[in-house]
């Protein structure tokens, strides 16, 4: 069995329920809970899961003073950047580019790998003509993955140039053939349609109007087809509509219909005025796109591939639809029709305040770079708390503590010491307030022998050996290392409840005494999930006074020292768990 390591989290206030969202109580005069402060928190509720964090997860805001969670804060995004060249996207590209690099950043359709642009080398006619260091290449350029040597050759696909490989990839299908764009395809059957009505004219027109439509023509056609049509919505019912001039299979009928009921008296005249139906795409220019169900190609290639020639499902999720299987609408079968993955666009965020919009945390807009420009982590503001077993040195040799095991033995009393780390430049107090009684079918027995204690604010260790130099206290300065207080005797430390067990510069330790409960259960069933870890609820308070900034408006400058003098009483409340450790089983 693994060893369990004691834990601490700390719960966000964003967890409890609103005032306005309890229901009320119609015997309290003020309409809420009647025993709202003795309510405690219970770390085994469904809730709790989704309310407890490590110091290191939780922010601060300086303005509410208030923990904020990752749940609870609002991001706002800085900058967008490919994860592979690391370049900076404008955010005007991310709506035609479908928030993909458009560099030549691509990843392998089988196993997400990247693709490294690889050269193609052809043999030479003669080969003395082949000379070191000026040989011309001859070959042409493909993308390759490293890790699982497949390469765009084997869906037919290959690059004339190295660079800008997804500007040559959009205008090539698996197999090499072109693929024509939505602008030009526009572009042809303009230039075709000035040329007259000859044979060729009109076999060029039809060969146009025969290629396959991807997504991404198909939704531009219908687009321009669908504007065209609202723009001149006096256009008559020539098309696939059985419904005359009432027109209810067009789109624009539901705002024709709801223009019966909005419409005043003002527009009377508007509104007996007919208006026409429109019509339905009819050709391949206008995004008509005829579904053929005949599937019997596709599984006569079934019948004759292995299984490692199907595409699988993540494979299939991880294909963008405007490259995939034209015919099939993006819904790739076989690894043939998979195409280079661009990569997805990342992107650097800040984050807000929920409560006054300030800004908690916010990164550096360069790409290139970690750091941050604002971060208000909650472990410069709060303090920490770490837990270790109580070892108490026995006079006849060795430890007389019964908790130093992995597992917590029943209706034994076990001590831990917690830790207070103070982060801030300012001493604060602390209240520290539990249970009597852990909560759930197992009630283990919890007594904090220190609740109320000081912490001394986080300074310089230079001064604070120039504080022990001024009270000529050499006995408490060790060389180089901060000053401890301990007590007890040469014999042996003795528990004693209401005293500090260990104080140092800026840290305090107490003893916390725990009395496990049993797990014995009488009708003899079975425990639940993570019913023998023992963890307690704390309630912690943190005072401390703070210098005034002196911030408002319309004040003198001599007020405002005078108020910057003053400092201002501050405080901190939260809940916190602690995991202990996991009972033995009898």
């Amino acid at each position: 069995m693994a060893p369990f390591n004691p834990y601490t989290f700390i719960q966000c206030p964003c967890s409890d329920s609103s005032p306005l969202g309890r229901p009320a109580d119609s015997n309290s005069p003020t309409g809420s809970e009647p025993e709202e402060d003795e309510r405690t928190f219970d770390p085994r509720a469904p809730r709790s899961n989704y309310s407890l964090y490590p110091l290191e997860y939780l922010l601060y805001c300086e303005d509410c003073h208030q923990i904020r969670c990752p749940r609870c804060v609002s991001e706002e995004i800085v900058t967008y950047y490919c994860p592979n060249c690391l370049f900076e996207v404008p955010s005007s590209n991310l709506k035609s580019e479908g928030n993909r690099c458009t560099r030549s950043c691509f990843q392998c359709p089988i196993c997400i790998g990247p693709l490294n642009v690889t050269t193609q080398e052809t043999k030479p006619p003669d080969p003395s003509l082949l000379t070191a260091g000026n040989a011309p290449h001859s070959g042409a350029y493909a993308l390759t993955c490293s890790y699982c040597n497949w390469s765009s050759t084997e869906i037919g696909i290959d690059f004339d140039k190295p660079n800008g490989i997804h500007a040559q990839l959009a205008k090539i299908r698996n197999g090499g053939e072109p693929r024509l764009t939505a602008k030009e395809r526009k572009e042809r059957r303009k230039e075709l349609s000035h040329r007259g009505d000859s044979a060729a004219v009109v076999a060029a027109r039809e060969e146009i109007d025969g290629q396959a439509l991807d997504l991404e023509n198909q939704f531009a056609n219908l687009k321009a087809f669908y504007s065209s049509q609202l723009a001149d919505p006096s256009a008559g019912d020539n098309g696939l509509s059985t419904l005359g001039d009432l027109g209810f299979s067009s789109p624009s009928s539901l705002s024709r219909i709801m223009s019966l009921y909005t419409g005043g008296k003002l527009n009377d005249n508007k509104a007996k005025s007919r208006l026409g139906a429109m019509r339905e795409a009819l050709t391949s220019d206008e995004g008509l796109l005829v579904t053929d169900l005949d599937e019997s190609a596709l599984i006569s290639q079934l019948h004759l591939s292995d299984h490692c020639d199907t595409a699988s499902t993540e494979q299939i999720t991880n294909q963008p639809p405007n490259l995939g299987e034209p015919l099939l609408h993006g819904a790739s079968r076989f690894t043939s029709s998979l195409r280079p993955i661009p990569y997805l666009l990342r992107t650097k965020r800040s984050k807000r305040c929920p409560v006054c919009r300030h800004i908690i945390s916010k990164p550096e807009s360069k790409v290139g770079t970690t750091r941050f420009r604002i971060r208000l982590v909650a472990g410069s503001y709060i303090p920490s708390i770490t837990i270790k077993p109580l070892v108490l040195p026995n006079p006849s040799g060795g430890s007389s503590s019964s908790n130093v095991g992995d597992l917590l033995t029943p209706l034994t009393p076990v001590h831990y010491l917690l830790t207070f780390k103070n982060p801030i430049f300012e001493t604060i107090k602390v209240t520290l307030a539990t249970p009597a009684a852990t909560p759930g079918r197992f009630a283990s027995k919890v007594t904090i022998l220190c609740p109320q204690f000081d912490i001394d604010a986080n300074t310089d260790v230079w001064d604070e050996a120039l504080k022990d130099n001024d009270r000529g206290d050499k006995s408490s300065r060790s060389s180089g290392s901060h000053t401890r207080q301990r007590r007890g005797t040469e014999a042996g430390l003795q528990l004693e409840v209401g005293k500090i067990w260990e104080r140092g510069r800026n840290w305090v330790s107490i003893v916390v005494e725990v009395v496990p409960a049993s797990l014995r259960l009488e009708d003899g069933g079975m425990l639940r999930e993570d019913e023998d870890v023992l963890e307690i609820a704390m309630f912690v308070r943190i005072e401390w006074e703070a210098e005034n900034g002196g911030d408002d408006a319309g004040i003198s400058s001599a007020a405002v020292g005078k108020d910057r003098d003053q400092k201002e009483k501050r405080e901190l409340a939260y809940w916190c768990v602690l995991g202990i450790g996991k009972i033995k089983q009898t």
